[in-house]
């Protein structure tokens, strides 16, 4: 359940767009370069293995249009992307047969695979294709070796000589520890890579979410003040005059109306004054696991989500330090939210544990409707939710409490997965 699919999705996307032409770009340039040291050996440069070479440049080339033809109508990039990969290595394969086999030159080309496979696929696809190399080259060998294949067109002296089985062996083991090496290697500064993107793109994010609200903050604090005083006059005046009036009348009726809408306007600016201007904090130390069951159990027995099942994975003995009451509003806004994208039956999953001894860690993770992606980026800004009720300041008033902590609240999200909320706090 990621916010990022759509993002990373079209990462891919323009990362495999420079794949297929520097694809096309190496391919000519490096087969080229072989076509032209043939012809300096052949007599013909129609000779059988320049005319293979020709063949595959041009195969190269159609699969590179095939690709491109597709491109615009995958819907599933990251499988379009394996597949792609996955080819590659058969092309790599046939170069190698083409070019001698064990005395090839070209067997450094499913190192660059794998590289490459690591910018696109990650850690786990640069693997698969590491053992997709390995194997390959280590059958083209033994194939060679035992006399069932052998290299189409060249001339005996670029053919792998009578080496023992020995020297044979070692040459695949060092291919494939290569492989797997530049695999763990590629696949791992990739996933820093990534992992340092996204912690840019969610920094960036709460950046100009936190100017947004400092503007707003300073607006609505004064605009909630103005209209609080006057709705508390005109409230207690209506219900001076419901007093005079027969419990039965069309006017009483008229007058708890008043009253009623007067009291949600309340409760509106109320929420509204929390968001721009929250209260003075009292800062302590508080055992958050048990602050955390309390909440939990308060939530389970309110029988509006005694649907909802709580899976729960705390870390005993953590301590915090922050206002309680505060930290209770924050909890309990983000449990509140995640029931109420449930309909019917569903689960809520909440863990807690420390990191590193500076920050606790939070989620809350539901498995509901999940975010559109359109609203994703504004759900903490005031006045914004999905719901057909609710005043949209609940996410507002937690990441403005957060927000003057020094912490952090992300969310991902994805359309009928779920979603969740990941709190940052220090200790």
């Amino acid at each position: 359940m990621r916010t990022f699919t759509a993002e990373s999705d079209g990462d891919l996307y323009f990362k495999l767009k420079w794949l297929m032409f520097l694809r096309v770009l190496f391919s000519t340039l490096l087969l080229g370069s072989t076509i032209i040291l043939q012809l300096d050996r052949a007599k013909s440069p129609l000779s059988r293995p320049i005319l293979i070479l020709y063949g595959l440049i041009s195969g190269i080339f159609f699969i590179s249009f095939i690709y491109s033809v597709m491109m615009p109508h995958v819907r599933r990039i990251g499988l379009f992307a394996y597949i792609q990969i996955c080819i590659d290595t058969v092309v790599v394969s046939l170069i190698i047969i083409l070019t001698g086999i064990f005395s090839s030159l070209f067997s450094f080309l499913y190192i660059v695979v794998i590289i490459y496979s690591s910018m696109l696929i990650y850690r786990k696809g640069c693997m698969v294709v590491a053992s997709l190399s390995s194997i390959q080259y280590g059958i083209l060998i033994d194939l060679e070796y035992y006399g069932f294949l052998h290299p189409f067109g060249m001339k005996s002296n670029l053919v792998n000589p009578d080496f023992p089985w020995s020297y044979v062996l070692f040459k695949i083991i060092i291919m494939m520890i290569s492989c797997f090496a530049v695999a763990f290697l590629s696949g791992f500064l990739a996933e820093q890579n990534r992992r340092s993107k996204k912690e840019i793109r969610s920094m960036g994010v709460h950046l100009k979410r936190v100017e947004k609200m400092a503007a707003v903050g300073e607006m609505a604090a004064g605009l909630a003040h103005e209209i609080k005083n006057p709705l508390a006059s005109l409230r207690g005046s209506v219900q001076m005059m419901k007093e005079d009036l027969p419990s039965d009348s069309y006017h009483h009726r008229l007058m708890n109306i008043i009253l009623r809408e007067t009291d949600r306007l309340n409760v509106l600016v109320t929420d509204f004054l929390m968001f721009a201007r929250p209260p003075a904090a009292r800062i302590e130390t508080i055992p958050l696991s048990r602050i955390l069951e309390e909440a939990l159990e308060l939530f389970e027995n309110n029988e509006q989500y005694n649907k909802i099942r709580v899976v729960r994975k705390i870390t005993p003995n953590v301590n915090l330090k922050m206002d309680s009451d505060h930290f209770r509003q924050i909890f309990f806004n983000l449990l509140l939210n995640a029931a109420q994208a449930i309909e019917g039956e569903g689960i809520i999953h909440i863990s807690m544990y420390p990191l590193k001894n500076e920050y606790v860690i939070i989620t809350v993770t539901d498995n509901g409707c999940g975010i559109p992606n359109d609203l994703i980026q504004g759900i903490f800004d005031p006045f914004i939710t999905s719901k057909s009720y609710g005043t949209g300041l609940g996410l507002s008033i937690v990441h403005r409490i957060i927000e003057a902590y020094q912490c952090r609240i992300d969310v991902e999200s994805e359309v009928g997965r779920g979603t969740t909320f990941t709190l940052k706090l220090k200790q």
